[in-house]
């Protein structure tokens, strides 16, 4: 199945999710309609989303709540994003100007405080104190994951262990969260919600892992913002790391400095290095393994198109060239 297959499959349902989340951005503030939009349409996957419409999918769910819980997901999203980008000063997301890059800092935090808590009006329509949970924990969790990589910013004694913590907190947390979702939706039994739990989480680590490969791998048209931002902003992700663990004694003092300093200005001897230590292959091959953690998850599940979109989905997000 190809990803215009999965994306044909949910189309319907995306269509009244993008609707949805175009009604509930309104507000009577001018500023937060524009940037909210701006934003919400600035061309991003909706993996997230999407995740939250196949796991219901599979899970055998037929209501209509799925289509509000993919909508509330986005909006977390978008405002991690928000907030992301101010704190590292960001100017090129998707391949277009950040939002703090047009309206400034301020604006753009209050939009995110606005969206947080649109989703959570959201979460007390839908009625559920399960939903309720999940999606607050794993808010807590996110910003956790936030601070633990202010921590880890420019510490060169960062390690692949505090590294992986960032990823499933930060980023692979709402994959958990939207995966999950589908099954407590369905009425599925504590297995198959664990299991959907856990197949999100892996999926939303492989995601992670080739992105912090596509960093120093990918054009930035590709990407969709600047090569080598990571290590501008001195974030120790795992090709850094397992480069400067294995490289010879330069390779590792001029990782380290790179780390520290943020090193752009030593670009190509930083891509040198991580080339020569296979830390690109290396990352690239803990990333097939979680994604087959998370299809093996799968197996919990009826054979439906639904599942087979999840499996693929989990495929793609390691052979993607953005």
């Amino acid at each position: 199945m190809e990803l215009r297959d999965i994306q044909g499959l949910i189309a319907g349902d995306m269509a009244a999710v993008d609707a949805l989340i175009q009604r509930r951005l309104h507000s009577e503030v001018v500023l937060i309609n524009q940037l909210g939009h701006y934003i919400v349409s600035s061309g991003g996957k909706r993996l997230r989303p999407a995740l939250v419409l196949l796991a219901s999918g599979a899970c055998g769910y037929r209501g209509g709540q799925h289509i509000t819980l993919a909508a509330i997901i986005e909006f977390i999203h978008t405002a991690t994003l928000l907030h992301d980008d101010v704190v590292d000063a960001s100017e090129l997301r998707r391949g277009h100007e950040t939002a703090n890059a047009v309206w400034g800092n301020e604006a753009s935090v209050l939009v995110g405080d606005f969206l947080y808590s649109r989703a959570f009006e959201m979460m007390v329509e839908v009625g559920s104190m399960q939903i309720m949970d999940i999606l607050s924990h794993a808010t807590n969790t996110i910003a956790e994951g936030e601070v633990l990589q202010l921590l880890n910013c420019h510490d060169a004694d960062t390690t692949e262990a505090r590294y992986m913590q960032v990823i499933q907190s930060k980023t692979a947390k709402l994959f958990e969260s939207a995966s999950q979702l589908g099954a407590v939706l369905a009425g599925k039994d504590k297995t198959v919600e664990q299991a959907m739990a856990r197949y999100g989480m892996h999926l939303g680590t492989a995601f992670q892992l080739i992105d912090d490969v596509l960093d120093y791998s990918a054009s930035a048209d590709e990407m969709g913002k600047n090569v080598g931002d990571d290590l501008a902003e001195g974030k120790p992700t795992l090709p850094l790391i397992y480069a400067m663990h294995n490289g010879n004694e330069r390779q590792a003092g001029l990782l380290r400095s790179a780390i520290e300093k943020g090193g752009l200005d030593v670009i190509d001897d930083v891509l040198e290095a991580i080339e020569s230590t296979r830390a690109i292959a290396y990352t690239e091959r803990l990333a097939q393994q979680v994604v087959d953690n998370a299809i093996a998850e799968l197996d919990c599940l009826p054979e439906s198109d639904y599942k087979t979109a999840l499996a693929a989905l989990a495929g793609f997000s390691i052979n993607r060239g953005y």
